[in-house]
């Protein structure tokens, strides 16, 4: 990093940590690099409007919110494109430079990209007083950490509506999500029609939601849309793995000299319908037979003026022979001459609600502060291996959007406390600033739920005021049932069998005990052991005698396992019990009652978000709250991935936000 950059990024961090407050009291997400509020308040009314780029945008933002236009008017709006914003180390394409003051509205941009990213911040500046829309007085300089910002959804395997597809990008987009990545193939299916081999689309050759596909026009609306959202779509072909819908159709392995020839067709047709510029050729999880393939289909799809992104691990290149490779899995590593795009930890499908995605906000991308030529930037990934029964659970489940304001966030402003690698899914104490930092993000991203996303599938409610206590854990010899002293006395230490065992605490509504990628990502205890039994208790006040909801689980069902539900009257397949006010608290009646693993038999109820919350009273005053966690093996025949966790917080009858009021405290304390 150069000292120029160096002095800039210092002075950027320094006036932003001045301004958070404020910065937060206007719900700004992503938060901007530089926010210096003002005194003054521009009230929108009559104004002028004078700008180079997104001309019908600007009428629409005004008039939709009651202004005028009037070319005699004093308040004003301007929006200039300039060859360069001063204070801005990189990506100065979606950079931007917005002043609000009492009588004029600023932009400053380079190019029409960070026009449009200005005018996303200024709508999040506006609020309602005294009947008028007012913009809070500031000034903003602000520009991206990492240039690519994202969200993939696997249509491949499970496909999703062009109507859902576009909200999802629509909204995300408020928040500067600048690329939307669409998983076109997989075993399951082909799902872009293709004219020149209609019979790749035939219900006979997709084994999952046959008859549904994309028409190229869809396609071609799609990137249309992409633009006009200040979005960037990468369709992604996954070849030549992941291809069984390929063969099927064609009985040609693609990477057969047959298959290969059709392939070639169908990029032409691909690149013909997509006017983007990057093709993503997928290249994973397969055996290669024909050493030939990829450097012929990427120089192929480079034939048609496009750039070409591969995963990685996947084919081996060096640089020049791929023009950006897209890491997965803890195996993904960047090579220095080709661009990176980081995913590594970052499959929603293996997300909890509450506990992963302080993981997620709280680590860099791919483990440093900004981006650079080597470092693109992030996508977080939703693979729908499992099937999940409808657009709305397959968005909540996954806690898409919760997730998607994180990175957002973390994509954004860049920076982080580590990589998925000190604390992770944990939040430990409230004074270290990885809380305060997620705890300020959670407040506004609270807000936008309740503001900005009122009908969208969004579960997370507060969390960081929720507090345990976590015992040591105990021996258990593979006896899940087996009882200790915490069911008896709840106490900050234990004697037991002549051993000392303690209480730790953690805060959260969500506490992972042993993540389910194991201790790749830290949990709550450092060294998890098999056939081990935990407790987690808290004391709850309530200000009065209410009928509350109940969020609980013990194992967060993956969207990318088969695993069974539990047994009827069974909280999982480890034997964990719940109790408030020594009161057990049953599980619901499991929807899925299959014995036999299918992928293909949908997720009913297993998890807690997809189900209404229990129904529980809660006294006057406090609450006892006590879980028992066993665990036997780490992996069992009903659930591949065991995840050692729970989830438990109290929330509304329709489980839209936390109950309001609530202490929970461990040691009874009132603050």
């Amino acid at each position: 990093m150069s000292v120029k950059n160096f002095f800039f990024i210092g002075f950027a961090l320094y006036i932003s940590l001045f301004a958070t407050v404020r910065a937060g009291e206007r719900h700004l997400l992503p938060e901007p690099q530089i926010f210096t509020p003002l005194g003054t308040d521009f009230v929108l009314g009559k104004m002028k409007l004078s700008t180079p780029v997104l001309q019908q945008e600007w009428e629409a933002f005004i008039l939709e919110r009651g202004g005028t236009l009037d070319n005699k008017a004093h308040a004003s709006i301007e929006v200039k494109l300039l060859p360069a914003l001063d204070k801005v180390p990189l990506n100065q394409e979606e950079a931007y430079r917005l002043s609000v003051s009492g009588k004029k509205i600023t932009v400053e941009a380079v190019t029409q990209r960070g026009v449009y990213w200005a005018m996303q911040t200024l709508a999040q500046l506006q609020e309602k007083r005294g009947g008028k829309v007012r913009f809070a007085g500031c000034e903003v300089t602000d520009w991206p950490a990492f240039r690519i910002r994202g969200f993939m959804q696997d249509v491949g395997r499970s496909y999703v509506s062009v109507d859902e597809l576009k909200r999802e990008i629509a909204i995300l987009s408020r928040f500067k999500i600048n690329v939307f990545h669409w998983h076109l193939t997989e075993n399951q299916s082909w799902r872009l029609e293709s004219k020149i081999f209609p019979m790749l689309n035939d219900s006979v050759n997709t084994t999952r939601m046959p008859g549904k596909y994309y028409t190229l026009e869809e396609a071609r609306e799609l990137v249309d849309f992409c633009k006009a959202h200040n979005v960037m779509l990468i369709p992604e072909f996954d070849m030549p793995g992941h291809s069984a819908a390929f063969v099927r159709t064609f009985r040609h392995d693609m990477q057969s000299p047959e298959g290969m020839k059709i392939l070639k067709l169908l990029i032409d047709e691909v690149c013909e319908t997509f006017d983007v510029p990057y093709l993503h050729i997928g290249t994973d999880e397969v055996k290669f037979t024909n050493p030939s393939f990829v450097p012929e289909m990427v120089a192929h799809v480079r034939s048609h003026g496009k750039k070409v992104i591969s995963w990685n691990p996947g084919w081996h290149y060096q640089p020049g022979e791929i023009d950006m490779t897209h890491l997965w899995s803890y195996r993904g590593k960047a090579q220095k001459g080709i661009p990176a795009i980081d995913s590594k930890f970052h499959y929603l499908n293996h997300f909890d609600t509450f506990g992963d995605i302080i993981a997620l906000y709280n680590s860099r991308i791919y483990n440093v502060e900004q981006g650079s030529d080597d470092i693109a930037g992030t996508i977080v990934a939703l693979w729908h291996d499992r099937l999940v029964s409808g657009e709305w659970n397959m968005v909540l489940e996954n806690n898409f959007y919760p997730n998607a304001l994180a990175i957002a966030e973390r994509s954004w402003r860049g920076g982080g406390t580590e990589y998925f690698d000190n604390n992770g899914t944990i939040l430990r104490s409230e004074q270290a600033p990885e809380f305060e930092a997620f705890a300020d993000f959670e407040a506004r991203m609270l807000w936008h739920k309740e503001h900005t996303f009122k009908g969208y599938p969004f579960a997370y409610v507060k969390q960081t005021n929720v507090k345990w206590n976590i015992t040591d854990a105990f021996p258990n010899g593979g006896d899940l049932t087996k009882t200790f002293p915490p069911e008896q006395e709840l106490k900050n230490t234990y004697s037991y069998e002549g051993k000392e065992y303690k209480t730790s605490p953690a805060i959260g509504a969500g506490i992972y005990l042993r993540h389910v990628w194991g201790t790749l990502v830290p949990a709550f205890y450092k060294e998890p052991q098999e056939n081990h039994t935990a407790y987690a208790y808290t004391w709850v006040y309530s200000p009065k005698a209410q009928e509350v909801g109940l969020w609980v689980e013990t194992q967060n069902y993956s969207r990318s396992e088969m695993d069974l539900a539990p047994m009827p009257g069974k909280w999982d397949n480890r034997e964990s019990r719940v109790w408030v006010n020594d009161k057990e608290i049953l599980p619901p009646v499991w929807t899925a009652t299959h014995r036999v693993k299918s992928n293909e038999v949908p997720l009913g109820n297993e998890n807690c978000v997809a189900r209404p919350p229990l129904s529980v009273r809660l006294d006057k005053g406090w609450n006892k709250v006590l879980l028992k966690l066993p665990v036997g093996k780490f992996s069992s025949p009903d659930v591949r991935l065991v995840k050692w966790m729970f989830t438990a917080v109290f929330v509304t009858p329709d489980g839209e936000k936390a109950v309001d009021g609530l202490v929970y405290s461990p040691d009874k304390t009132l603050k």
